[in-house]
């Protein structure tokens, strides 16, 4: 795994970032008194879209 910092709209970043990843990881949040996880614009954007896999982690609790 590697880290990096990039500068941009994070939507669009992510996304070109994905063309050389595998897989990407965003992160989601835990919805209290839900099942599940709540995925915000980007997230949802960068799963849909990526051009490869997508890692989707809870955020801790």
């Amino acid at each position: 795994m590697h880290a990096r910092t990039l500068e941009g709209p994070t939507r669009e970043v992510l996304l070109a970032a994905s063309h050389a990843a595998d897989p990407l990881a965003v992160g989601a949040r835990r919805n209290p008194g839900h099942f599940g996880l709540r995925l915000g614009r980007v997230a949802h954007g960068v799963l849909h879209h990526a051009a490869c896999a997508v890692a989707v982690v809870p955020e801790r609790t």
